[in-house]
């Protein structure tokens, strides 16, 4: 009998389906019109997603006959449901809370741009709830406000947000009103929600230090609590709990990456044992924040510029590794795909962001050629060969300002937006500038028209640091993945809140039990909703919705286990199994037996560490381990020793040491930086 509530995995497993088309291929679908423009953007249920615009004069229309701002997109009937709202969402930001429920934050003061007209009231200090929604079509689902009670503690335009370690949701930054271009009428603080401090707003040196091109702050939660962020060139570590900045490398070569030179950035695929954290960041400008803006044009170059940084001391210490994208990109978004690889998208190769208010414009545009072929980045591939636009379509429809992207639970890319106007414009054609864009694609993968693997039986909550065993595979023939995924909220060339966390899983040698260990706590994943995809070989599955830790209201207690302790203790449990593991490193020969490594493993992880001091044993642990492995190696296999210890437990391993708590992590000093093919995740394999 397969056990109740497991997640039970069927990946090439079974068979997948329908017969393979001739020549599957990345394909753009148009999907019908969503009757706003989709300016932000969520996925809030497996069949919906949720867009907000601005309260102007959109064409879709509330059962009463008003105006609508904001709109439900069923992904499977590519139809739009009108929403009501109170405030105008325009420019804000939200994400899913530890609860399931979305929290948008901030917006507009529609009396500015005399759009009162829709009913809509200031938005700015704004919170829209929308609660999870179980009809498949939104049926009965709505958008909660209460003016009175529910509000920020200052008024936010442009802001930030992210779901962070406890649950909630962290405010970063804005504009107190309506700027043009340059940010002066700044908020450089945080707040919370729920409120934290009493309700006052923590003040930010760093957001002070970041003007004026600071607005929409690139944020992300790390795998030990704190958040990373960075605005205008710079960036920083914050400690949420000790209310403490580290600063960090500036962007190299003065590129800025955030509004209103935007470029994009990205949290890479965390990966266990040690989920070390890395950020993409692409695209922007190197023009100087002091040139006036009736100096800067819609044909100004945007930069090509990826720069990318390890957040250990060794990669902090080493600085950002720039590599570039094959044409330059003002106002790109950049989201993760459950096979590890980001997608890059939309943007315009010149210009800036924001609507006429530079020098020289294009129509009311302050960007101009739109990009229109996507970039696919490898994270794992060397420095030089990561980028490649080679099978990837393009597009006609351009995506400016005022566009969204977000990946769907059906594996595939939703895209909307576009509206380089003050309100809903139609330029005619041959004359300049953009309209107003209410056309939806899908960017769809070669998978979505290929047999695919399937998820069954998922169960509705996941618990920190725990095992799920699901009813035994068919003997798999390629490599499979299991991603953890909050697909984020789009807004502004930003995907706030997104993550992907890999998931380790054990085959048993006698093939009767997979084990699928979740994250080991809620600083690796902060709890909250989530999607699970598997991937085989170049397949994805559906995404399988699942709440992740308690469901909790926020604030909530840490869960689950330290992330070291949780891996040791899963390693010895390894052997328990039997089982056969495999490593997704590239050194590791085909007739490998990785057996071994679990002995190996199994001593290595017996050393006990309790203090910094514990770093020294375990790096002496590994240096005389490697002797004993590339001994047996020589031995067993009869060959070269392999430079297994360096790439596996030096760098995979021993990468940083965690001592919890308030001091943080000390990190090891003899990470190789020159070979950057670590193991990044223990895989199902064939054994």
């Amino acid at each position: 009998m397969r056990p109740q509530g497991s997640l039970l995995l069927l990946a090439s497993l079974l068979p997948f389906g329908a017969a393979v088309p001739p020549t599957p291929g990345w394909k753009f679908l148009e999907k019908g019109k969503l009757g706003i423009v989709g300016l932000e953007a969520i996925v809030v249920s497996p069949t919906l997603a949720l867009f907000f615009d601005r309260a102007t004069n959109d064409p879709l229309r509330t059962p009463d006959g008003k105006v609508a701002w904001g709109a439900l997109w069923n992904l499977e009937t590519h139809t739009a449901t009108p929403l009501k709202l109170k405030t105008d969402s325009f420019c804000a930001s939200g994400a899913l809370i530890s609860n399931g429920t979305m929290v948008s934050a901030g917006g507009n003061d529609p009396a500015v741009e005399n759009l009162n007209q829709t009913g809509a009231v200031d938005g700015r200090m704004g919170l829209r709830l929308f609660a999870p929604c179980s009809d498949p079509n939104g049926v009965g689902c709505t958008v909660f406000e209460d003016l009175d009670n529910l509000k920020l503690a200052e008024t936010r335009w442009y802001t930030s947000t992210l779901r962070i370690f406890d649950g909630s949701l962290m405010i970063v930054g804005g504009t107190h009103e309506l700027q043009q271009f340059y940010n002066t009428d700044p908020v450089n603080s945080f707040e919370f929600f729920p409120k934290k401090d009493g309700g006052v707003p923590r003040p930010s040196a760093f957001l002070e230090r970041s003007l004026p091109v600071n607005l929409f702050p690139r944020v992300f939660a790390l795998p030990d609590g704190k958040v990373f962020m960075v605005a205008n060139n710079r960036s920083i570590i914050y400690d949420v709990e000790a209310n403490t900045e580290t600063i960090l490398p500036d962007v190299p070569n003065g590129v800025r990456v955030t509004n209103p030179f935007d470029g994009t950035a990205q949290l890479l695929p965390l990966s266990p044992p040690l989920y070390i954290p890395e950020v993409l960041v692409c695209g922007g400008s190197d023009k100087s924040d002091q040139t006036p803006v009736e100096e800067l044009s819609s044909q100004d170059p945007a930069s090509s510029q990826c720069s990318r940084i390890t957040l250990t001391a060794a990669g902090i210490a080493k600085g950002w590794e720039v590599e570039h994208m094959p044409q330059g990109r003002m106002m790109p978004e950049a989201i993760v795909l459950p096979n590890g690889q980001v997608l890059i998208t939309n943007g315009a190769a010149t210009g800036y962001a924001a609507i006429k208010s530079v020098g020289i414009t294009t129509g009311n545009s302050n960007a101009d050629h739109p990009v229109f072929t996507p970039i696919l980045y490898t994270p794992d591939a060397p420095l030089g060969g990561r980028m490649t636009q080679q099978g990837l379509p393009t597009t006609d429809i351009a995506r400016l300002y005022h566009s969204t992207i977000t990946l769907t639970p059906q594996g595939n890319i939703l895209i909307a937006g576009s509206n380089p106007n003050s309100n809903v414009t139609f330029v005619p054609d041959g004359q300049p500038g953009f309209s107003s864009e209410f056309r939806v694609q899908t960017l769809d993968p070669p998978f979505m028209s290929m047999p695919r693997p399937r998820l069954f039986d998922v169960p509705k909550k996941i618990a920190f640091d725990s095992k799920v065993r699901p009813f035994p595979p068919a003997r798999p023939a390629r490599l499979t993945f299991f991603a953890l995924m909050d697909l984020g909220f789009s807004s502004h060339a930003f995907h706030s809140s997104s993550r992907l966390v890999f998931m380790d899983a054990i085959l048993a040698a006698n093939r009767t039990a997979l084990t699928i260990f979740t994250p080991p706590n809620n600083r690796v994943y902060p709890p909250g909703p989530a999607y699970i995809f598997v991937t085989v070989g170049e397949t994805t599955s559906v995404g399988a919705h699942v709440m992740v830790g308690s469901g909790a209201n926020p604030p909530v207690a840490d869960e689950g286990e330290h992330i070291f302790n949780a891996f040791a203790r899963n390693i010895l449990n390894l052997t328990s199994l039997q089982g056969f593991i495999s490593l997704s490193c590239r050194e590791v020969p085909q007739n490998f037996n990785p057996r071994l490594v679990v002995h190996v493993l199994r001593f290595f992880f017996c050393v006990q560490f309790v203090s910094e001091g514990g770093c020294l044993v375990m790096f002496g642990s590994a240096v005389a381990v490697q002797l004993i492995f590339q001994t047996l190696w020589f031995r067993w296999g009869r060959q070269k020793p392999p430079e297994m210890m360096k790439s596996f437990l030096a760098r995979c391993m021993c990468a940083q040491c965690y001592q919890g708590g308030a001091k943080g992590i000390a990190h090891l000093g003899f990470i190789l930086e020159d070979n950057r093919k670590w193991c990044k995740r223990l895989t199902v394999t064939d054994g």
